[in-house]
């Protein structure tokens, strides 16, 4: 059996840009506000400030790879051109769990919100570059023009 094919189409890069660059100004926010100010105990508060990066590193990762896979559709990058682990979505540092359920539920939910985005982006990245590599060159022509589309 074959693992899923994902078609990424443009609409679709439109969308995941959308609901990150919605979530990276509500995390901006919601991060910069009052209430984020008053966060304790000192342990909370310090994995809370630990966690607000670990959003913005997961979200600013996943706007970068949308904006690259958006400049190769729009023929502004040439797939070959692209380095293979600059096309690849970044690292992002896995969040303590056990602290986050001592967070705020507005904190909690934007944490798991950019793991989720962050999670769908990276098993998409992970399937285009081995469904590229396993198919012959005309598949792999076929699907670019798909994409185009």
């Amino acid at each position: 059996m074959h693992a899923p094919q994902y078609q990424i189409t443009p609409k679709l890069i439109d969308g995941l840009y959308t609901e990150a660059m919605v979530l990276a100004d509500e995390a901006r926010s919601y991060f910069d506000s009052d209430r984020a100010r008053q966060i304790s105990p000192a342990d909370v508060a310090v994995a809370f400030s630990c966690e607000s990066l670990k959003v913005t590193t997961r979200l600013m990762h996943v706007i970068a790879w949308l904006l690259n896979q958006k400049a190769i559709r729009a023929g502004e990058i040439h797939p070959s051109d692209v380095m293979h682990e600059l096309d690849e979505l970044g690292y992002a540092p896995a969040t303590d769990d056990w602290m986050v359920q001592r967070m705020p539920d507005e904190a909690r939910t934007l944490i798991m919100t950019s793991e989720d985005l962050y999670y769908r982006v990276q098993r998409m990245s992970s399937h285009i570059y081995t469904d590229q590599e396993n198919q012959p060159e005309p598949h792999r022509l076929i699907e670019q023009l798909r994409r185009s589309f």
